[in-house]
C-alpha cells in the first residue's frame, strides 16, 4: 500500500505543498517562488523554502527549456532562475534585518495562540547563543535551518549586528543555499526513480529539514536532566 498520498497532505497542506504551488502559479511560477523565499526569510517562517528550491530544480531538469525561458538551454536556466532566487532570499534577509530593528522586541513578545508559538521569544535565546558560538558562520549555518534562517536574520537586526558583516555573510549563506538545495533538485530530477516518486521525495525534505531542530531539542533535554 503507497501510504505517500495520505502522508503528505499532514506534512504539507496544500498552501505549503511545493508541487501544488508552483503548478497553480503557472507561467509565473520562478517569481511567485522569488516571492515566497522572500517573504520566508522576512518574517514569515513557516513556508516550504527548502522543499521550493528543490522542486524548482526538478522542474527544469524534467521539463524542456521551451517551458522555462523560451529555448535557453536547462544549465542557463538553472543559473538564471537560481540568480533570482539567491537574490529575493538575501533582499529577505535584508527586510528582516531592519524589521528586528525597528519593531523585533514587539514582534517577541510572550503572548498566547499561533503568533505567539511562531515569535516565542525562547527563539531569541537559542539565535543568540548560536551567534554566540559560531559567530558571523551562523548566518551561513542557519541558513539550511528552517525557522531558525528567519529567527537569526530578525535578532540580528535586534541586536543590531554591524550591517555589512550581516550583508556579507547572510549574502553568502543565501547564495550557496539557492544554488546548492536547487541543484539537489535539477540532478536528482534525471533519475527514474525521484521523478517517479516526487511526493516520496518531498516527505523525506520535510523530515530532513527538521532534523537540526529535533537534535536541537534532544540535546538541550539531555543537557537539562544533566544540570538538574
Amino acid at each position: 500500500m503507497n501510504l505517500t498520498p495520505l502522508l503528505l497532505p499532514l506534512l504539507l497542506p496544500d498552501w505549503l505543498d511545493p508541487a501544488v504551488i508552483i503548478h497553480n502559479l503557472g507561467n509565473w511560477a520562478l517569481w511567485g517562488v522569488a516571492l515566497i523565499l522572500f517573504i520566508e526569510c522576512a518574517i514569515f517562517p513557516v513556508l516550504p523554502g527548502d522543499s521550493l528550491l528543490f522542486t524548482v530544480g526538478m522542474f527544469i531538469a524534467m521539463n524542456p527549456p521551451s517551458i522555462t525561458f523560451g529555448g535557453l538551454d536547462k544549465p542557463m536556466v538553472y543559473l538564471v532562475s537560481c540568480l533570482i532566487l539567491s537574490i529575493f532570499a538575501v533582499l529577505g534577509n535584508v527586510a528582516g534585518y531592519w524589521i528586528g530593528h525597528f519593531i523585533g522586541p514587539k514582534l517577541f513578545k510572550p503572548r498566547e495562540g499561533f503568533w505567539g508559538k511562531i515569535f516565542d521569544p525562547k527563539y531569541v535565546d537559542q539565535t543568540h547563543e548560536l551567534l554566540g558560538k559560531y559567530g558571523n558562520r551562523a548566518l551561513v549555518l542557519a541558513r539550511f535551518v528552517p525557522f531558525v534562517r528567519t529567527f537569526i536574520t530578525l535578532i540580528a537586526g535586534i541586536g543590531r549586528m554591524d550591517f555589512k558583516a550581516f550583508i556579507t555573510w547572510t549574502a553568502v549563506g543565501g547564495v550557496i543555499w539557492s544554488f546548492g538545495v536547487t541543484a539537489l533538485g535539477y540532478f536528482l530530477g534525471n533519475i527514474p526513480f525521484i521523478a517517479n516518486n516526487i511526493d516520496a521525495v518531498l516527505i523525506a525534505i520535510v523530515l530532513v529539514s527538521v532534523l537540526p531542530m529535533a537534535w536541537e531539542y534532544l540535546r538541550a533535554r539531555r543537557e537539562k536532566k544533566a544540570t538538574a
